[in-house]
C-alpha cells in the first residue's frame, strides 16, 4: 500500500485569464457515468457571469483588432498544448461520458483536429463571407465580415470535450470573445481547457469558462445588455428554457443560434463561424 496522501485537484473557474473560485463560494459534486465521485466543481453565480462578461468585453478590442493570421497562430498554439495533455483529457472524457479509453482518446483526437481546422479558417473566412459587389456607377462597393462582439455559449451537455471545442473555436477564430457555461454534469474537461488556454498565447478574457447550472446562468447572460449573441446548444433538452432565453435575448437584439440535434463528430461546416459575424459594406469612389 502507498504511504502517500492523495492530492485531490481543486477545479476553479477561468475568467479574465485568472482562476477565481465562485464568488458565492459554492461547489457541487461531479460524478462519473456510474455515479462515483470525481471532484467538486465551482457552482457559478450571476455575479460570476457578470464578471465574465466584463472580462470578455475588455478583451474584445485587442482580440478583434489582431490580424487574422495572428489569431490563427494563437489557436494553433492552443492545439499544440492540447496535444501535450492528450492523456489527461482522454481520462476526463472517459469518466465524464462512460467511454472506453480508446473511444475517449478518439474523441480527444477529433477535438484537437477540429481546433486546428478552425485555426486554419482565421485568414480565409473573409474570402467566403466578404465580396466585391457590382454597382451601377463609378464606385467600389466592398463587403467584409466583422466579429459580432461578446458571445455567450451554453456548451453541449452530452459531448463534454468535442462538443465544447465545436462551439468555442468557431466563435473566437473570427475575433469574438466568449463566456462559456460548461456541461452541467460533465464540466471537468472544460475547466481543464481553461488551464491550457492560460498557458497558451491566448489573451486573458478571450475565453471565460463558468461551471454550474445552465438554468441559473443562462438567463443573466441572455438578458445581459453587453452580450451581443448567444449559442443555446447546451439548453437543447429544455424547450421552455430555450423559449425563455430567446425572449430575454430579444431585448437588445442579440443574435441567437438555436439548439438542434447535432452529431458533434460530423463535419461542422462553416455555419457557426458565419452566425457570429456582421457584414460591413463600404462605398468608395473610383478614380478616373
Amino acid at each position: 500500500m502507498s504511504d502517500r496522501l492523495s492530492v485531490l485537484k481543486t477545479y476553479k473557474l477561468y475568467v479574465g485569464g485568472t482562476f477565481p473560485r465562485s464568488e458565492s463560494g459554492r461547489v457541487y459534486e461531479v460524478t462519473d457515468s456510474k455515479g462515483n465521485w470525481l471532484a467538486n466543481a465551482p457552482l457559478s453565480s450571476r455575479k460570476d457571469a457578470r464578471d465574465a462578461v466584463v472580462a470578455a468585453r475588455k478583451a474584445f478590442g485587442g482580440w478583434s483588432g489582431a490580424t487574422a493570421y495572428n489569431r490563427g497562430q494563437i489557436l494553433y498554439r492552443v492545439a499544440e498544448m492540447l496535444e501535450g495533455r492528450r492523456e489527461q483529457f482522454a481520462a476526463e472524457v472517459a469518466d465524464a461520458e462512460g467511454l472506453s479509453k480508446a473511444k475517449a482518446a478518439a474523441q480527444v483526437d477529433a477535438a484537437i483536429d477540429r481546433w486546428v481546422w478552425y485555426a486554419g479558417w482565421s485568414d480565409k473566412v473573409a474570402q467566403i463571407a466578404g465580396a466585391a459587389n457590382p454597382v451601377a456607377g463609378p464606385y467600389f462597393n466592398l463587403s467584409s465580415p466583422e466579429p459580432t462582439g461578446v458571445v455567450a455559449v451554453l456548451a453541449p451537455q452530452e459531448s463534454s470535450f468535442l462538443g465544447l471545442v465545436s462551439v468555442i473555436a468557431p466563435a473566437i477564430v473570427t475575433g469574438n470573445t466568449v463566456v462559456v457555461v460548461t456541461s452541467e454534469k460533465s464540466p471537468l474537461p472544460a475547466l481543464s481547457l481553461g488551464e491550457v488556454l492560460a498557458t497558451s498565447d491566448l489573451p486573458g478574457g478571450v475565453v471565460n469558462i463558468l461551471s454550474g447550472r445552465v438554468n441559473e446562468l443562462g438567463g443573466p447572460l441572455a438578458a445581459h445588455q453587453d452580450v451581443n449573441a448567444i449559442d443555446l446548444a447546451g439548453a437543447a433538452a429544455d424547450a421552455e428554457l430555450v423559449k425563455a432565453l430567446e425572449t430575454a435575448a430579444a431585448d437588445n437584439l442579440k443574435r441567437v443560434l438555436r439548439p438542434r440535434a447535432t452529431d458533434w463528430a460530423a463535419d461542422p461546416g462553416t455555419e457557426r463561424m458565419l452566425t457570429f459575424l456582421e457584414t460591413k459594406t463600404v462605398w468608395h469612389p473610383m478614380g478616373v
